[in-house]
This record gives C-alpha cells, sequence and structure tokens, in this order.
C-alpha cells in the first residue's frame, strides 16, 4: 500500500520488518550519518540486482515498517519477490540485512585487542559444558582449511531435519562458511570446574592441593606465573594452539575463599577476581574459554563478570554460552543462570551478551518430552540455538581413551557439530 510523499518525490510503502532489524538498521543510519530512507532504497536497489544466493531470514514477529521510496521501486520490488517466489516481508529482510553486510559499524575499525572470551555455564550439571568448551577450542584452534573442507562435506551431508533444528538452511551456513574463518586461532581452556572433568577427558592430571593454582592467583597469593601451569596438548592437530589451564582441587573452596579476602583486604573486588588473574595472559591468546562449574556462586559472579562487553568491543564478540538438554529440569536451571545475569548486569551496570544456547544429547527417540522441549528452547526471546548435539557415541569413545574429539573422529557428526557451534559463537 502506497501513500503520496508530501514533496511528491516519494511514496510511503507500509510493510513489516524484524525489530531487531529496524534497530539495527536506525544504529547504523545514525553512526554513517545516513537517512534511513536513502538506506532502505540502496538495499532494495541492492537486493534486485544481486544474482548470488540470499540466506533466508526467519521474519516471524516482523513489525509494521514504513519507508518512503521513490516512486515505482516498490513495485519493481515485489515483483522481483514474485520471481523469486519470496513474500515481500522476506525480500525487505534480505534488503535491509544486505545493506547492513555491506555498510559495516565504524566502530570496527577501533575494536578491542582483547581475545575473545566465551564462558560455558549452567547451573545443572551433566548439560555438556564441559564437552562444549573443549569442542569448540579444539575447532578454533585446528588448521582453519581443515576445519572448512570437513564442514562443507558435513552441510552437504545434512538432513533438512537436521537444519530445521536450529532454523537454518544450508544456504544460510554456506554464507556463514563464506564468511567467517573459524579455525588456526591462538586458545586457551580454563577447566574452571574443581571436578575437572576436562582436565581428566584428557589425561592432564588435577593440580593438587597445596600446589598454586589458579584460584591462588584470583585471591592474590600465588609467587609464581600462571603460564607455568598451563599444558599444551600434544597432537599436530593443533599446531601446539590449543592449551589447558588444568582445574585444581582447591576450587571447591573458591567461594569462600573471595568472600574471606574480599573481607580482609580493602579495595579487593570479588567479581575482578578471574579477570586479574587471566590478564597477563591475554595477550597470548585469540580465544579464552571457561568451562564453568555447575553452581551460581561468587565464582560464576568473577565468570560473569571476566564475560563481560570491554570498551570498543562489539556486542556479542565475548559473552556467555549455555549448554543445556532437551529436558524440564534443565530450563529451571536456565531460568536461576539469567536471573543471576540480569542481577549482576543490574547491580554493576555492566553489558553482558547471551551467545546462545547448544541443546546437548538430543534423542528423538525419547518422545514429546525430547521434541517438545526442543521447541521450547527454539522460541525464547532473545535467545538464539546454535546447535542441536545429538547423543552419539564418538563423545563417550574420545573420553574413554582420553583423546580430543576432533583428533579421534575428526569427520563425525559431533566434530562438525562443534565446528559449527564454534562458527556461529563467532559474530
Amino acid at each position: 500500500m502506497a501513500s503520496p510523499y508530501p514533496e511528491g518525490d516519494r511514496e510511503k510503502v507500509t510493510s513489516k520488518l524484524l525489530p531487531a532489524l529496524q534497530r539495527e538498521l536506525k544504529i547504523r543510519c545514525a553512526e554513517l550519518g545516513l537517512d534511513i530512507q536513502d538506506a532502505v532504497e540502496a538495499g532494495i536497489t541492492a537486493w534486485r540486482t544481486s544474482t548470488r544466493p540470499m540466506p533466508e531470514i526467519d521474519t516471524s514477529g516482523a513489525k509494521s515498517f514504513s519507508p518512503w521510496l521513490p516512486p515505482g521501486l516498490y513495485d519493481d520490488f515485489r515483483s522481483t519477490c514474485n520471481d523469486r517466489s519470496v513474500s515481500y516481508t522476506q525480500g525487505l529482510a534480505q534488503s535491509i540485512r544486505l545493506w547492513l553486510d555491506e555498510h559495516p559499524s565504524p566502530e570496527n575499525a577501533a575494536q578491542s585487542a582483547d581475545p575473545v572470551r566465551i564462558i560455558n555455564a549452567n547451573q545443572k550439571g551433566g548439560v555438556g559444558k564441559t564437552t562444549v568448551s573443549l569442542g569448540m577450542g579444539e575447532a578454533y584452534a585446528e588448521d582453519p582449511d581443515v576445519g572448512r573442507e570437513a564442514l562443507i562435506r558435513f552441510v552437504d551431508s545434512l538432513a533438512y531435519g537436521d537444519l530445521k533444528r536450529i532454523g537454518k538452511t544450508k544456504t544460510d551456513v554456506q554464507d556463514r562458511l563464506d564468511r567467517v574463518a573459524i579455525g588456526g586461532r591462538r586458545v586457551l581452556v580454563v577447566d574452571y570446574d574443581p571436578q575437572s572433568h576436562l582436565s581428566d577427558q584428557l589425561g592432564i592430571p588435577q593440580i593438587e592441593p597445596g600446589r598454586e593454582s589458579l584460584v591462588s592467583h584470583m585471591i592474590g597469593e600465588a609467587e609464581g606465573d600462571l603460564r607455568d601451569l598451563i599444558v599444551t596438548v600434544d597432537d599436530p592437530r593443533f599446531g601446539r594452539r590449543l592449551d589447558v589451564l588444568p582445574g585444581a582441587f582447591d576450587g571447591f573452596v573458591l567461594d569462600s575463599r573471595l568472600a574471606l579476602t574480599a573481607a580482609q583486604s580493602r579495595g579487593f573486588q570479588k567479581e575482578v577476581a578471574l579477570e586479574r588473574a587471566l590478564r597477563p595472559l591475554e595477550n597470548d591468546y585469540d580465544v579464552i574459554i571457561i568451562d564453568c562449574p555447575p553452581s551460581l556462586g561468587l565464582a560464576m559472579d568473577a565468570a560473569l563478570y571476566y564475560a563481560r562487553r570491554r570498551r570498543n568491543e562489539r556486542p556479542a564478540r565475548s559473552g556467555v554460552l549455555i549448554p543445556v538438554q532437551a529436558e524440564d529440569s534443565s530450563a529451571t536451571a536456565y531460568r536461576m543462570l539469567v536471573d543471576q545475569i540480569e542481577d549482576l548486569r543490574k547491580d554493576l551496570g555492566l553489558d553482558i551478551d547471551y551467545l546462545g544456547l547448544v541443546v546437548n544429547q538430543y534423542d528423538a527417540r525419547r518422545g514429546f518430552v525430547a521434541t517438545s522441549s526442543l521447541d521450547q528452547w527454539a522460541s525464547l526471546e532473545d535467545q538464539r540455538v546454535l546447535a542441536v548435539l545429538d547423543d552419539l557415541k564418538e563423545q563417550r569413545e574420545a573420553v574413554r581413551v582420553k583423546q580430543p574429539l576432533l583428533s579421534y573422529a575428526p569427520h563425525s557428526k559431533q566434530a562438525n557439530t562443534m565446528r559449527m557451534i564454534a562458527m556461529e559463537a563467532t559474530l
């Protein structure tokens, strides 16, 4: 529907656009000093003339959007939509997305030099935090060409149902592959859980009681260099780019040690403790992944603070990744974690970004409980499901022989899903 523009050179178009795209468009135009109407015109024009396939965008929840366009452009746009068999709402969403991708934020020119910081967190144990932490670390560290070739073959083999579960098409994933290189990075995976399952999975001994550890560095009692505790995964697949900071038994008393130190030491900030310990290492790494314990205490506050958005860091570059399972108790733990994140955001005035959800140990044969729970995860507002990890044998076998999954079964569905998670978490 169109109505005359007051000056006669444009017409008002009534259409629909996702609120998130509307906000991003408004912000980008303000950053670049451009008029929104000109941006929409340029986006539609570029979309109509583009010959490359465009990824389908989920337009559910689109709201009213009324730009002013040059006379005739909207009719031409609708004709192109009909030719491509897409809805007008889909065509407009693709046009705006194309314009945003071709006109990046000027803030990207002054990005933080800090490493990407990802914490895997959930108050519930057994949801796959360790599996995802280690798998992501392996995917980030392996040779980028090897990982890309494996993912290309994997995507080609995916069934429609596999992609539908995460709301994507093969074109979406292939377009992402064209824009994102995930491998070849220097990675530190921190075993922050005193149970030390991550260290044990690789055959790395837990740090014994009485020795310096991450805990002693966090509370300011260490005398040595934290680097001396780091173990490099000795596997040619990762080119000495994958390091692990082993778990320590004294992590079981970390909350009480943080509270006691804060009470005894003026100026000691409990929330800053993990960052203070890891800051000296940051120049050595491109990505730091924290495998968190299943708790909501002071140690978690410190991890959440470490994952906050720093100055000059773009949104969702670092943040919180939440592994869950397709069952009800996982949903309860998720809500508890979100409450803690939101409280910390409010109390300290932080920007803490959600990177998404990973649904682990999914098995459709479990029937309605599993499938309906997956649907509920996918329907959450302000969250996105990065991947669904099926309950398959390769991960358990890799743990049994104490090898990295991407070394033990590099072409397995689970290994490639880890690469997908790393790719999707990389914005």
